[in-house]
């Protein structure tokens, strides 16, 4: 069957990720307190057999008050958590714990709706909330927000169970459910979906143990875990999210650069010359600077699970598609800088071939002067 039995309850909890671009970067003097909470270091202990030393990068790491919220299925306690990346980035999970009869009933969950509000504003509000806090602590802050990058993570508790309540392995769970999977991940009736799509949401799907599982789509993954390891890969798919966001960040600002270029050298070229010079050279430090940090944010040395779930997701979210639209554009960038910088040399050559011209035409007007005299 393609549904879940009502005597085995469904328990876990959804991770709401939303990833917000704030600044050109953060300094480097760490932060102590943020939001009237400490300020700690992230760290997490792999749980799948690896080499000793593991390498991960570790952003700061701020845990807000567990609040109370009325919900779909009524009084829900909400942890926040905040992330702070040197990028310039930020990033808020939203721990939601869930106990339900039917996966199908989850769905409700996707757009999180409170008695009070929206799951999504109130994110936004403290987003904004950081960014003011964090004005001291950042370089070149953005004027305003940009749409946030957001991904669900909906994590069950392992193991799943059949329907006779024994333990099963999560890869025939997911045989058995694909359909209610496919219709949580896309936020569709299952009845409606055609068999081509949800084999291509649940397409993406990684296994380690024989109780764990993660499915990976677009807008949503499926993470079926013991919950003391669930930290590690919602990390992954956390940064993974954020990586997204300032790819798209940083296409917005290279596309608004070369606008302003192709239309400042329109209306007046000669003057506005240096002034496209300087920007297109300061963007490419810039660009240089971010590929670097934004690379180093995806090094898991010594995790290959974890690396294979990093794999998995960015091929969903296209970030190679993104990180080559981005290469165009700098491409572009370079060969327009290269250009002016020709352009340049060549205006200075032939001022200095006039200004020699002219010595030597004054050099023979005084020598024929001092001829006559």
């Amino acid at each position: 069957m393609d549904s879940t039995a009502s005597t085995h309850r469904l328990k876990g909890e959804v991770v709401y990720l939303y990833a917000f671009d704030i600044a050109y970067e953060m300094h480097r003097e760490p932060v102590r307190e943020l939001l009237g909470q400490p300020v700690a270091q992230f760290s997490m202990d792999s749980s799948r057999r690896n080499p000793r030393h593991l390498l991960f990068h570790q952003p700061s790491l701020v845990r807000m008050p567990v609040q109370e919220r009325i919900g779909p299925g009524g009084s829900l306690r909400i942890q926040t958590s905040i992330k702070l990346l040197p990028i310039g980035a930020i990033s808020i999970a939203v721990r939601v714990p869930f106990e339900m009869a039917h996966l199908e009933d989850l769905v409700a969950y996707h757009d999180l709706q409170f008695s009070n509000g929206a799951l999504n504003d109130e994110v936004r509000r403290l987003a904004e909330e950081v960014r003011r806090a964090l004005a001291p602590h950042i370089a070149r802050p953005i004027d305003e927000l940009a749409h946030e990058e957001a991904y669900t993570v909906f994590c069950l508790n392992a193991p799943v169970l059949s329907e006779a309540g024994a333990p099963i392995r999560a890869e025939v769970w997911l045989e058995n459910h694909r359909r209610s999977v496919a219709a949580l991940l896309t936020q569709e009736a299952g009845a409606r979906l055609s068999r081509q799509e949800m084999m291509e949401s649940t397409s993406r799907s990684l296994s380690y143990y024989e109780d764990d599982l993660l499915v990976i789509d677009w807008d949503a993954a499926l993470l079926v875990d013991q919950p003391s390891d669930f930290a590690e890969t919602i990390h992954i798919l956390e940064l993974a999210n954020l990586q997204l966001a300032e790819l798209e960040a940083y296409d917005r600002l290279l596309d608004g650069v070369l606008e302003r270029s192709y239309r400042d050298l329109g209306e007046n070229p000669l003057r506005r010359r240096a002034d496209v010079l300087r920007e297109l050279r300061e963007l490419r430090i810039d660009m240089a600077r971010f590929s670097d940090e934004l690379s180093n944010l995806s090094k898991f040395i010594g995790d290959w699970h974890l690396a294979r779930v990093y794999e998995a997701v960015a091929a969903r979210f296209h970030l190679s598609d993104w990180h080559r639209a981005v290469d165009d554009k700098l491409k572009t960038m370079g060969e327009l800088h290269q250009l002016l910088k020709a352009d340049q040399g060549n205006r200075w050559m032939m001022i200095l071939e006039a200004t020699i011209v002219l010595l030597f035409i004054v050099d023979l007007v005084i020598l024929f002067s001092g001829a006559r005299k």
